[in-house]
């Protein structure tokens, strides 16, 4: 079986060839349709390719899949061989890729079927389109605030922004400035509108999509998108893995006897998803609900973007649940999720289903009022919970409750006898509670307090003469007391 590394560019691709114990062999390709087939012809069906991840990689995969070959897509930002090599070049990667594919130690990355990378073409596409529109209205805001000019409409780029702007006098090469930024915006606005079209043709005859759009905040274009990314929702085993697939989960660095470090998050994969997921949580904390609730506890103790991000975090956990279980989300608005759908059908201008509301039926504003009430229901049941659960930390603190852990290797110590509970969560109350090595609860808070008494030194007010392995550090401070380490240590420092 031989192993073949390619190092892929625009119009060449650099080719290395393992078989057995013979020496590579290296060649250069074209990366032309024609040129890529007859390659493959010379391919036999045992072989096995690797090429990394980038533009063209998917044709070029396809291609030489005709030929029966196993073709691998590797992750270039996990492939440390080549991205650290001292030595880079064409031939040097191609070459690695081989190597690594041949040793097993390549990071295959998943490969989406047609219909996902189609989805995924039109919602890059919209985006771009977006982009370009955006770029086009900041040109006008900027002319309009070189000439001193303020829009009287809230929508500048409405059918009476538009009106007005035609019709505002401004200098000779301003005017040609703004009038091709119209003629150009327009232009995007019918580019946008069809290809929202094929999306919304698209969301209406995919599940997934109403299902993600039952969550607040989350419309048909970021439920499109969530679901090109994520694909099949499968290849995650839990929800933390799709957390970390778009980059909302921490940075963490940790080594040796270090604490670990944590940062903010790692902004790693699908950017243009994460931002979804961020916009959709401005929409998801405006409406009352447990989600709202959330945003709020966090606003208070971090500030108001660290909770957007934390709420965007819990959007990506609730994509997982929907998408895996095939349930829509416990507390949606179905007059909401109505609406939606509505949308997209007059995006494709279906005739609108009227249908007569029967007797005793709400009306739609008594369903709105419903939805309210039970979503300030679950906010305010959401806020009971949490409240009973930091009484109950606050409680375990100061002695007045035991928490003691059911499994792991937390439990197993927790059952050692020399393992103090003022180290692990106190279970012993302010007076007369003891810690190995004959201290007090009340004596360790007296010497703390007080300090050495009249006339002595420091080990008459607290001593550390317990000598039960390697956990103790005999010194003394009047001062304070704390414990360090994972191993529970007291250390009078």
């Amino acid at each position: 079986m031989r192993s073949i590394g390619l190092d892929v560019h625009k119009r060449f691709a650099e080719v290395a060839i393992l078989d057995g114990k013979d020496p590579p062999i290296g060649r250069r390709i074209g990366t032309t349709t024609s040129e890529l087939r007859a390659f493959a012809r010379t391919l036999r069906a045992d072989d096995q390719l690797v090429l990394e991840a980038t533009m063209n990689t998917w044709a070029i995969a396809d291609l030489l899949r005709e030929s029966g070959a196993r073709v691998v897509i590797s992750n270039p930002l996990r492939t440390r061989a080549i991205a650290e090599a001292k030595v880079k070049t064409d031939k040097v990667d191609a070459l690695t890729l081989a190597q690594l594919l041949a040793a097993d130690f390549v990071p295959e990355v998943w490969t989406p079927d047609e219909a996902t990378r189609r989805l995924r073409r039109e919602v890059a596409g919209r985006s771009a389109l977006v982009r370009q529109r955006t770029q086009v209205r900041n040109r006008i805001h900027a002319v309009l605030h070189r000439c001193l000019q303020d829009s009287p409409v809230s929508d500048l780029f409405g059918q009476s922004g538009q009106a007005w702007l035609k019709e505002l006098a401004l200098p000779e090469d301003e005017r040609a400035l703004v009038d091709a930024a119209l003629r150009v915006h327009e232009a995007i606005e019918d580019e946008i509108a069809l290809l929202e079209r094929y999306l919304a043709k698209d969301a209406l005859a995919d599940e997934r999509v109403e299902r993600l759009m039952t969550i607040p905040g989350i419309g048909a274009v970021s439920a499109l998108a969530l679901v090109a990314v994520v694909g099949d929702v499968a290849r995650f085993r839990r929800p933390g893995k799709l957390v970390s697939y778009l980059g909302l989960d921490p940075k963490v660095w940790q080594s040796g006897e270090h604490e670990a470090w944590i940062g903010h998050i790692s902004r790693a994969g699908h950017a243009h998803a994460r931002s979804l997921l961020v916009e959709a949580a401005h929409g998801a904390v405006s409406a009352p609900g447990p989600l709202r609730a959330f945003f709020r506890r966090i606003e208070r103790r971090r500030g108001v973007q660290i909770a957007l991000v934390a709420v965007a975090r819990k959007l990506a956990v609730l994509t997982w649940h929907l998408l895996s279980k095939g349930e829509r989300y416990r507390y949606e608005r179905s007059t909401v999720v109505r609406e939606k759908r509505r949308d997209l059908e007059r995006t494709l201008g279906l005739p609108t289903k009227r249908r007569r509301r029967a007797a005793g039926e709400p009306s739609l504003a008594a369903l709105h009022e419903q939805e309210l009430a039970a979503l300030a229901e679950a906010e305010a049941g959401y806020k009971a919970e949490v409240a009973a659960r930091t009484t109950k930390d606050a409680a375990t603190t100061t002695g007045e409750a035991t928490v003691r852990p059911s499994k792991g290797h937390d439990a197993r110590r927790s059952l050692r006898p020399q393992r103090s509970a003022l180290l692990t969560g106190s279970t012993a109350s302010k007076e007369g509670g003891s810690v190995p090595g004959g201290l007090t609860v009340s004596s360790v808070s007296s010497a703390i307090s007080t300090g050495p008494r009249e006339g002595g030194d420091a080990e008459e007010g607290l001593t550390a003469t317990h000598q039960e392995g390697s956990g103790w550090v005999n010194s003394v401070n009047r001062r304070r007391v704390e414990s360090v380490n994972a191993d529970k240590r007291w250390t009078y420092a």
